[in-house]
């Protein structure tokens, strides 16, 4: 165990890692899910209706013109988050579609109504308080 976190035991150091909750005024958007959301509604105008997480990834990326992509950690949090909150839908893939192409099964979102409005009028956000709970 690293000496930084000598203090904490396994039992604790767990808790800790898994119970860490992002503060926020309720019915609050963060810039990163806001540039999610942005980069969703770009999609769609595009006609992506579904997007994947690497594909967000990738749009996220070349939108604010920066050389690397979101680390996939946060880049799930968000997206979870996000689902949970109501601003975006989430499905499994059809396995023969994933076992046709030889690769894994993607987890699909899709943009709410709630999410487009958010992504249209993130300051009058404020019936996400879900958002602020998940």
């Amino acid at each position: 165990m690293p000496a930084a976190l000598g203090f904490l035991d396994g039992r604790a150091m767990r808790r800790y890692r898994y119970t860490r909750a992002v503060r926020r005024k309720p019915g609050t958007i963060l810039p990163n899910e806001l540039e999610l959301l942005c980069a969703a509604v770009n999609l769609q105008t595009r006609g992506a209706d579904e997007f994947h997480g690497f594909l967000i990834a990738h749009e996220m990326r070349d939108r604010s013109g920066a050389r690397h992509l979101i680390a996939y950690g946060n880049l799930y949090r968000i997206l979870d988050r996000m689902a949970k909150a109501g601003l975006l839908e989430s499905r499994w893939e059809d396995p023969m579609v994933a076992a046709d192409e030889r690769r894994p099964r993607r987890r699909l979102y899709r943009l709410t109504a709630l999410g487009r409005a958010a992504a249209a009028n993130p300051v009058q956000a404020a019936p996400l308080s879900r958002l602020a709970e998940a």
